[in-house]
């Protein structure tokens, strides 16, 4: 018997067109396994309102076509069901496809969800939010406030922004709580790990698993301006554990009490959580094709 699958299409992630997508994916997509059918959002949010209706439709597969917000909002309506989520990435990031090893070339990626090969990830909790990849708090959560802003996107934007902005960020100061245990750091930045990295293969917590029941509490200290490239190197040499800037601490309920930023993200996304932020994960709640 035929799967129900649906693609759920962000037409602006990432900047590439995609109008031509459902025609590409009629052409590689194993039709006697499946019955596609295809969707554009609107508008933000968009992507989850579909997302939950085909989840109460009883829909098989749902698969984001977009970047790491578009996954978001679709995993986040997925997760708990009994539907299992796919992903084309077409974002500038595609932090959790790059972690499950999807490929980014279209045809490649549908050739994956052919495969019919599913497995269980963790879901992480941001005070009754969810993400899937990575939150964070600090400067990433800074440059995805002035990053959604900015009319050109993509990865090259992404660090040009980084750049131009660190040079006026200060670093805060943070009481963490991990499984019961207390720390209080001064941070350049903390992330949430629940995948090993940020996306475009660059990698904050290298040990990271997506279906451990663990989250990476990743903070990175201050260190000298001089630096920053040698720390971004790390990322994309998978030697970021191993630097003295970066503390990794492995926990399931996690407390941040910030004395300075509010501002959070999601999976990129930008968002505001106030001076205090409880976290906690979900295990092997959200099945995705790979």
């Amino acid at each position: 018997m035929k799967k129900s699958i649906l693609f759920i299409i962000n037409p602006i992630s990432g900047g590439k067109d995609k109008k031509h997508f459902p025609s590409v994916a009629e052409r590689y997509l194993d039709k006697d396994k499946f019955t596609p059918r295809f969707v554009f959002t609107a508008r933000s949010g968009h992507a989850y309102e579909l997302a939950l209706k085909a989840v109460e439709e009883g829909t098989d597969f749902i698969i984001a076509v977009g970047g790491d917000g578009t996954v978001n909002e679709i995993a986040s309506a997925v997760q708990g069901s009994r539907s299992a989520m796919g992903i084309i990435p077409c974002g500038s990031g595609n932090g959790l496809a790059l972690s499950l090893n999807i490929p980014l070339n279209h045809r490649k990626a549908i050739e994956r969800v052919n495969l019919l090969r599913a497995s269980p990830i963790d879901t992480g909790i941001l005070n009754g939010s969810y993400f899937f990849n990575m939150a964070g708090i600090g400067f990433d959560a800074h440059i995805s406030h002035k990053f959604s802003n900015m009319t050109s996107r993509g990865f090259l934007g992404y660090v040009k922004t980084a750049f131009s902005e660190i040079v006026k960020y200060k670093s805060g100061s943070y009481r963490i709580e991990v499984d019961g245990k207390n720390y209080d750091r001064t941070a350049f930045m903390i992330s949430i790990a629940n995948s090993p990295q940020y996306g475009n293969n660059a990698f904050i917590s290298p040990t990271a698993l997506l279906n451990d029941g663990i989250l990476d509490v990743c903070i990175v200290k201050p260190f000298p301006l001089a630096l920053f490239p040698a720390v971004v190197l790390r990322m994309f040499t998978k030697t970021s554990q191993y630097s003295k800037y970066l503390e990794i601490i492995k926990g399931r309920n996690i407390r941040i009490v910030s004395y300075d930023h509010t501002r959070i993200h999601l999976d990129g996304e930008p968002g505001e959580a106030g001076k205090e932020i409880s976290i906690s994960v979900k295990p092997s709640s959200l099945s995705v094709l790979y």
